[in-house]
């Protein structure tokens, strides 16, 4: 049987395999606070060596979906406690993903006249969800250097509501298009200050907070998410060979409990970034259907990554990692109840006793 079954040990505690639940955004906190569905979503799938949420946002304007949970107030933590007691009391360990989705979002998914932010004015192609339908992205609001050092301290206070709230720890998602990664992005940073400009300077975000929430409550509480050359969200990273390396040689002294990849077609790069970072990779592999599956447990026995990260799969099958040991049968997911809905499509894909 696959390595991916052992045990290993990450941010100080014992997981009963390499197998984790990638983040997904299911959308139904419907006034950003978890609800009692989202507990037993998420103990339903206790079963992973760890689970990493869908993304919440560190502060309110820091939200650009409807219905997107966040870990900044009282009531968020409250929510988020009833989680993680569920999971743990399956015998699971769970990790908050916080994201800031800057650029990517809309006005009217904000309160109080907020405005989404960016590293800099380049609004987006293409449309976003919001409450009334769909709608064209808007020119995001230039982040000046002390709103930069803010949103850097706003993580810091996220990752500390996390930890009261019960979480074995955080993930920092810097891929995917999102405000990190906007630094990151020769296309969404067109700064000429100590933010921009150089490869160095563009880093420069990611790796404060980094150090900051790495401070605020131990780098082994710590996880990065990033995905060199993805284009999703209208990004463009014509220099993404020579920056995450210097990115992971920036990071790798801080002592991060892993490395996040979300692969594109670029195995040598993953390597690379394997090869510079001294904590555990786990990777979410490229794919050409795009759906990570059960031959992908492989890696982890070829010593490409620590441990492999499923999305769609784990969405559709709560008990994967039983499923994958016994090479299924998997439940075939319904794209029709990803975001938002009723506990239909959420809650009620069978285990493997019951199908």
């Amino acid at each position: 049987m696959s390595t991916a079954f052992e045990p290993w040990h990450l941010a100080g505690v014992e997981l009963s395999n390499r197998i984790v639940m990638a983040p997904m955004t299911r959308s139904r906190a419907y006034d950003t606070v978890p609800t009692a569905a989202m507990a037993e979503y998420y103990a339903q799938r206790a079963g992973a060596g760890l689970i990493i949420t869908e993304g919440i946002q560190p502060s309110v304007v820091g939200q650009g979906y409807p219905y997107t949970p966040g870990l900044h107030s009282d009531a968020q933590v409250e929510g988020w406690r009833r989680a993680t007691d569920a999971v743990h009391a399956a015998g699971g360990r769970i990790f908050a993903q916080l994201m800031h989705t800057g650029r990517i979002g809309h006005p009217s998914v904000l309160p109080d006249g907020l405005h989404p932010v960016g590293a800099s004015p380049v609004r987006a192609a293409g449309q976003v969800f919001t409450p009334a339908g769909m709608a064209d992205y808007v020119t995001p609001v230039e982040l000046t250097s002390a709103e930069v050092e803010a949103t850097v301290a706003d993580f810091a206070t996220a990752a500390r509501n996390a930890v009261e709230a019960g979480f074995d720890g955080v993930e920092l998602h810097g891929a995917n298009g999102y405000l990190l990664h906007q630094f990151l992005a020769d296309n969404t940073n067109r700064r000429d200050d100590e933010w921009g400009g150089s490869v160095e300077n563009r880093t420069r975000f990611v790796v404060e907070t980094v150090r900051a929430v790495a401070a605020a409550i131990g780098g082994h509480r710590v996880g990065l998410r990033i995905s060199p050359g993805n284009r999703y969200n209208d990004i463009a990273e014509e220099t993404h060979h020579e920056l995450y390396p210097v990115l992971v040689d920036a990071i790798d002294p801080i002592g991060l409990a892993y490395l996040h990849i979300a692969e594109q077609d670029e195995r040598e790069l993953t390597l690379r970034l394997r090869e510079r970072f001294s904590g555990a990779l786990i990777l979410n592999p490229f794919t050409p259907d795009g759906v990570t599956g059960p031959e992908q447990l492989a890696l982890v026995d070829e010593g490409v990554a620590d441990a492999v990260s499923f999305g769609v799969l784990f969405l559709a099958n709560p008990d994967l990692p039983v499923r994958l040991a016994n090479g299924g049968p998997f439940n075939t997911p319904d794209p029709t109840s990803f975001f938002g809905g009723t506990d239909q499509g959420y809650l009620d894909y069978p285990a493997l006793a019951t199908v």
